[in-house]
């Protein structure tokens, strides 16, 4: 299915210089919406997602219903809002297209991941590959990760990068690359 007919633009937000991908649209219509999550969910090589708010959350969560190959996600979330006991936050400072930023996950979600073939592997799920700066933060982060499950150490692997849109004259898939193939199913 050809998703890029549904997709609207929007230049100049939410700062000048920044052609913004609206893609409300495609979770508009109960079939398109399925089959679109249907598509994100084959591409995913990991039993877990992570997935950043809040539009890698629209498509995240409907992927571990939509998809028999995801079990967990975990949420990446702004600063202040994601609720955590002490010692559980891990912050990942970001850069983004349009300033630096900081985000969270917890460990605690990583334990409750499922481990394989020695590792916790990870799909590094988002909406946009733009620069990609706030994706090799996050796997960077996460790649440096090691977790213990009922006694046993796991290092966190991300194993692959799955995009809704790839932005491809903007370059985020010559900085991911090298840490980890990269999908995306829609190209602009």
């Amino acid at each position: 299915m050809d998703y890029k007919e549904y997709l609207k633009f929007y230049p100049d937000f939410p700062v000048p210089g920044v052609n913004f991908v609206d893609i409300i649209p495609l979770m508009q219509d109960k079939a398109l919406f399925r089959s679109l999550i249907t598509d994100l969910g084959a591409l995913c090589a990991s039993p877990n997602i992570l997935a950043p708010e809040a539009r890698g959350f629209l498509f995240g969560a409907p992927m571990l219903i939509g998809t028999d190959n995801i079990q967990r996600m975990i949420p990446l979330r702004k600063k202040g809002k994601l609720p955590h006991a002490e010692g559980d936050l891990i912050c990942v400072d970001i850069i983004k297209e349009y300033g630096k930023d900081q985000v969270f996950y917890r460990r605690s979600d990583l334990v409750a991941c499922i481990a394989e073939d020695g590792f916790i592997n990870v799909t590094f799920f988002d909406d946009v590959l733009a620069t990609g700066g706030t994706a090799e933060g996050i796997i960077q982060s996460l790649n440096s990760q090691v977790v213990t499950i009922e006694g046993k150490t796991y290092p966190v692997r991300v194993t692959d990068c799955v995009f809704l849109v790839e932005l491809d004259d903007l370059c985020g898939r010559v900085k991911l690359e090298p840490i980890a193939p990269v999908k995306s199913l829609i190209h602009l």
